[in-house]
């Protein structure tokens, strides 16, 4: 009577060994079997899934991490903010919640103040210039001390923002005085209230309904956000003006980096860098001047300010909201000259 249940126990291990590795009778390798599997990264980002950098950049982006890693890597992305909100995805990917994260800097005020020095108006002009004076000073350790708690896979940028109303066309500082509105970042801010104006934190994502309801009366963006988030629908008068640029990282959590093997450690390392950083750049550069002329060709009021910092009416203002920005950075004990100083010679070698 106790035959039965020797039988099971045994019939049970037998099955739980063949259950547990992929080799033959005559000696197996667990590890062997192990490095085949598949390891899930989840990819937590803020921009709507139609969007141009999710469609041309993440979705190709986590196509070749699999392909080059035979399938044992899998990127699952989830876009418009649904694993984790857009103003705390960094954190969430330095605390192990996601796997990799993507988040513009400003959205977490004081966070980064030395990386948000390259947003300073007058330092670029498009977004395949500002990444890579990011990723420049992310690699030549001037910002990296602000990322210690994380594996920065790339940095990249938008274009520069333009200002974008609903009720009536901004052509001088004077016209924004009384107005509200939307800053993406401290830099922004500054730059704003040096003109007089309300500014407004809100995420991108939060932008069209506060339009829609006048909590806002128009906002810094670029031009590739304009459509990506609808906001041509609201807007129809935009001062095309270098106003500030938004930096943005590419995140993953150390601790998911460290457990890779060495082999899948090197698919990701393959795929980081100054060429994703450009890559992007590449992407928001051609929709911002798809976009800008999407604006041109339904009848919207544009005017170009192309030089602001020698402009008469906006050099001022301009100038003061970046003393203000780079004062504040001084007043944490930060060398924010020294970093300003790199962020220009940054811009020189990146000038396209």
């Amino acid at each position: 009577m106790k035959l039965a249940p020797l039988f099971s126990i045994g019939a049970i291990a037998a099955l739980s060994l063949m259950g547990c590795s992929n080799s033959s009778d005559t000696g197996g390798d667990s590890a062997a079997a192990s490095s085949q599997e598949t390891t899930t990264l989840r990819f937590s980002h803020f921009w709507p899934a139609t969007s141009s950098i999710n469609q041309e950049v993440f979705e190709p982006w986590a196509k070749k991490i699999a392909e080059e890693s035979n399938g044992r890597l899998k990127v699952e992305l989830y876009p418009s903010a649904t694993l984790s909100k857009a103003d705390v995805t960094y954190e969430a990917a330095a605390k192990g919640t996601i796997d990799i994260g993507s988040q513009a800097h400003g959205y977490t005020s004081g966070r980064f103040p030395l990386t948000q020095i390259a947003e300073l108006p007058g330092l670029s002009s498009s977004s395949t210039q500002t990444g890579c004076m990011l990723q420049t000073l992310y690699e030549d350790g001037t910002i990296a001390g602000e990322y210690q708690d994380s594996h920065i896979l790339f940095m990249y940028a938008t274009g520069p923002g333009a200002l974008h109303s609903t009720n009536k066309l901004i052509r001088t500082p004077e016209d924004m005085k009384g107005m509200r509105i939307r800053r993406p970042s401290a830099v922004a801010g500054d730059i704003i209230e040096s003109m007089g104006a309300s500014p407004v934190g809100l995420p991108a994502n939060d932008m069209y309904t506060s339009l829609q309801r006048g909590v806002v009366d128009g906002l810094s963006f670029p031009w590739e956000a304009v459509t990506t988030f609808k906001i041509d629908e609201l807007t129809k008068y935009h001062t095309n003006i270098p106003f500030y640029s938004s930096a943005l990282m590419v995140t993953m959590n150390q601790d998911s980096y460290d457990r890779l093997p060495d082999d899948l450690k090197k698919v990701i390392d393959d795929n980081s860098g100054m060429a994703l950083a450009k890559k992007v750049g590449e992407v928001f550069d051609k929709h911002d001047d798809i976009a800008l002329q999407a604006a041109i060709d339904k009848g919207d009021e544009v005017i170009e300010i192309p030089d602001p910092l020698n402009d008469p009416d906006w050099k001022g203002p301009l100038e003061k909201g970046t003393q203000k920005y780079l004062s504040d950075v001084k007043a944490l004990g930060l060398d924010a000259d020294g970093v300003y100083e790199k962020a220009k010679a940054a811009s020189i070698a990146c000038k396209v």
